[in-house]
């Protein structure tokens, strides 16, 4: 009994022999045949049974069959044919030799045999009978040429001795299945018949073979070679898996591997990627090429680890000269094979001897190479080798590389266009950015942007914008959308908020403007919102939050727009968010937003961010909110280390889904002794003691250099609020250690302008005067009236 089988295993003479050609298995039935124990012949060299003085050497093929003269125990010589089949060892190393043979030729069955009736032997179909113990009786023609041997060598051996292989085992358990059960069954297999070197694709039909009363005899077994619809199935697998595979990402070395990936090794051995730099075509690849050609290797892959065939890496550039694959396929724009053994490469592998080196060891035996196309352009090439599968590429293989290949080449192209619109942007958007925040006396301020990991630039911005007053005012503000014109709209509200601010709007002011300013941006675009949708933005949207702080007050007003409230850490405290009314997103028009007026301590940071830092897949909101103000907390001198921190702990591994702005502010406030304030009497007359008190004062803070300048630019401004303004006027005078400010304010909200004084006019020229005079200078309305301010530089006057 063998493989467990209920059958006279003795009726079939089988040995195996090792790669040393020493005998590793001796059945009953070899015994039977030459007389010889299994311990007199095991481990012992198989040639020593040859009666020939001419020992031959083993088979090089997949199978041998042929007659040879073995010694008999006796010492006789016996005539046997035998049928032997190469078999793999598991791990792949090494193998062995299953050598049969039938004892006893086993004559046709009788006419009135089951047996006899149940092939059809003319058929065109291969058609074998198998006994009760599944030994071949009966075959037709088209089995023999499957097969590969005649009906009267085979017969008495079963099918797993006669294939050899583990698929006939599979087979013949199968067959097992039929006799037992009575049942028929049909199994798909995958070998090399008839010492093939090219492996098909079988259905193999099984049925019981009975007789007048219904029992089982036998198995009849038909087999159709279906490898045309299995390799059709196989490349519309691939191309299927193709489509879901290649262009996961915009990344066009990601892109390229997954080719390379797919294609490996259902379609070729070793695939590389080379692909045109745009920059050396004006930015744009070209239609149609010459050589030489310059590409640069995108990726590779092989099924030997290490991919030992490459002679370049990723990232690495070389120029391909004519007669090379690469170049060949480019400048003809259509697929090139190539056959070692046909000489078709011998000029490219002279040329380049690193390659002939590794086509010569690792045997590459043909090349197929594909150019890259797409939208009318040339991207690169795609070449396509084999090794270790021993068939060359044919027409379908060709079509199946084309079609592969065009649809990745659709997916690079997108790559690089996004990868080049990316570019852009980001320069747009770093172009528009602030590249340093201005150092002013109310705060100290650290920034980050990053754009998002994979949707790209978008519109998040960021600014510190200094005020009059020594007052200062920091904005955070996020378009909706990516790309070019996200950051664009970026760029026109960044600067119409520096606008605003540069004329003193509150910040519920200003956010007003500026959604007014939205709204018209999506009427521009194409998109009106109507008034009965006010409910969602139009296709120009943004958020924004904009505070104003004060450092001789200590107190910050804040508004916003739809976006993240601010965070404060005060002195010794723990991070907190702002109670700030949300107000609605610019871009709904025509609802309010409101502002809240707090006091920050000296030595309060100031957090302002975009939702990008708290918005991922991986974790909730508010998980991420508290892991930002746990990283908020424990700042300790340096706000750039901080920002550092909040990104690194918040943001996930991978970056954010979206772009990313931070804005850190540190307060400082201004003390007392900086500041000087007279309330102005109503009677001009009195003007004269002001301007000495300024004076004095200007003496009190070391100032005295300043003193003509500040003098002049104090009795112009009191004058012209006694002038033309309302009670009460009041004058203050600010100072740091590089500016001083005079500022005069009543309850008058009209506004003054410069204007050109006629050559007899007594008057009209005071402000004309104070513009030349200082920095710069201006008004801001306040809810009391209007304030009058002018800036002197501390330093010019130094000099």
């Amino acid at each position: 009994m063998s493989r467990g089988y209920p059958f006279d295993d003795a009726a079939t003479a089988r040995a195996v022999i090792d790669d040393d050609g020493r005998l590793v298995e001796w059945n009953e039935g070899a015994r039977r045949l030459l007389g010889h124990p299994p311990d007199a012949v095991l481990g012992r060299p198989a040639a020593r049974l040859l009666a020939e003085d001419d020992i031959p050497s083993l088979p090089t093929g997949p199978r041998w069959q042929g007659t040879v003269g073995l010694r008999h125990r006796d010492g006789r010589t016996v005539p046997v044919w035998l049928l032997a089949h190469r078999r793999s060892a598991h791990d792949g190393d090494g193998g062995s030799w299953l050598v049969v043979t039938p004892l006893t030729g086993m004559a046709p069955p009788a006419e009135d045999d089951p047996l006899a009736s149940a092939g059809l032997i003319q058929s065109p179909c291969a058609v074998a009978v198998y006994d009760a113990e599944l030994r071949l009786r009966r075959m037709n023609d088209a089995m023999a040429e499957v097969i590969g041997l005649p009906e009267e060598r085979v017969r008495g051996l079963r099918l797993s001795e006669i294939g050899g292989k583990p698929q006939s085992e599979e087979l013949e358990r199968g067959m097992l299945q039929v006799l037992t059960t009575g049942s028929p069954l049909d199994m798909q297999i995958f070998m090399r018949t008839g010492g093939e070197d090219r492996a098909h694709a079988w259905l193999a039909g099984m049925a019981p073979v009975r007789d007048d009363q219904g029992r089982v005899h036998g198995v009849s077994l038909a087999a159709h070679d279906i490898t045309d619809n299995y390799r059709a199935r196989q490349r519309l697998q691939l191309v299927n898996e193709a489509s879901v595979r290649i262009g996961s990402t915009l990344d066009v070395a990601r892109t390229a591997q997954e080719l390379a990936e797919v294609c490996v090794p259902a379609l070729a051995d070793f695939v590389t990627i080379d692909l045109l730099d745009p920059q050396d075509y004006g930015g744009e690849p070209p239609a149609r090429l010459t050589a030489p050609v310059t590409l640069r290797r995108a990726a590779h892959r092989s099924v030997l680890e290490g991919v030992p065939e490459a002679v370049m890496r990723p990232g690495q550039n070389e120029e391909y000269s004519a007669g090379s694959p690469q170049a060949d396929s480019l400048t003809a724009g259509h697929t090139i094979l190539g056959s070692v053994a046909a000489g078709e490469t011998q000029p490219w592998l002279i040329w380049s001897t690193e390659r002939g080196e590794r086509v010569r060891r690792f045997g590459v035996h043909c090349s197929m190479a594909v150019p890259i196309q797409a939208r009318g352009l040339t991207l690169g090439v795609a070449v396509f080798t084999r090794h270790r599968r021993p068939d060359p590429f044919t027409a379908d293989d060709r079509l199946l590389a084309e079609e592969i290949t065009a649809r990745a080449a659709v997916c690079i192209d997108n790559a690089r266009r996004y990868s080049r619109e990316r570019e852009t942007a980001l320069a747009l958007q770093r172009s528009l950015l602030p590249r340093t925040l201005p150092r002013t006396a109310a705060l100290e301020a650290s920034s980050r942007y990053l754009p998002a990991a994979r949707a790209g630039v978008g519109g998040d911005w960021f600014d510190v914008i200094p005020l009059s007053g020594m007052r200062v005012a920091m904005v955070v503000g996020d378009v909706v959308g990516h790309g070019v014109e996200a950051s664009a709209t970026m760029g026109r509200l960044r600067t119409a908020v520096r606008t605003l601010a540069d004329i003193d709007l509150a910040p519920d002011e200003l956010l007003t403007h500026l959604d007014d300013l939205v709204v018209r941006l999506s009427e521009e675009s194409g998109v009106v919102t109507s008034p009965g949708e006010a409910g969602s933005p139009g296709e120009v949207g943004a958020t924004c939050v904009y505070a104003v702080y004060d450092p001789v007050s200590r107190r910050c007003t804040v508004a916003r727009a739809g976006h993240p409230p601010p965070v404060v850490l005060p002195p010794g405290g723990v991070p907190r968010a702002l109670d700030v009314p949300a107000g609605p997103p610019l871009g709904l028009g025509g609802l309010p937003f409101e502002a809240t007026e707090v006091e920050l301590p000296e030595g309060t940071v100031l957090a302002l961010y975009t939702d990008g830092l708290v918005w991922s897949r991986e974790r909730d909101p508010e998980t991420n909110r508290a892991m930002l103000y746990e990283a908020l907390g424990t700042y300790a001198d340096s706000l750039d280390g901080t920002c550092d921190r909040i990104l690194h702990t918040v943001l996930p591994p991978g970056g954010s889904l979206d772009d990313v702005a931070l804005l850190l502010a540190r307060t400082q406030g201004l003390p007392a002794t900086q500041v000087a304030t007279w309330d102005i009497p109503a009677d001009p007359a009195l003007v004269a003691p002001i301007r000495k008190e300024a004076v004095e004062q200007l003496d009190t803070w070391g100032l005295s250099e300043a003193a003509f300048t500040t003098e002049l630019v104090v009795s112009e401004l009191v004058t012209n609020a006694i002038r033309y303004g309302s009670h009460p006027i009041r004058l203050r005078l600010i100072h740091d250690t590089s500016t001083l400010i005079c500022e005069v304010s009543d309850t008058s909200h009209t506004a003054p302008h410069l204007r050109r004084a006629k050559i007899f006019d007594e008057g009209g020229r005071g402000l004309l005067l104070v513009a030349q005079l200082t920095q710069r200078w201006g008004s801001r309305h306040t809810p009391e009236g209007k304030t009058i301010w002018a800036e002197l530089p501390l330093y010019d006057v130094a000099q």
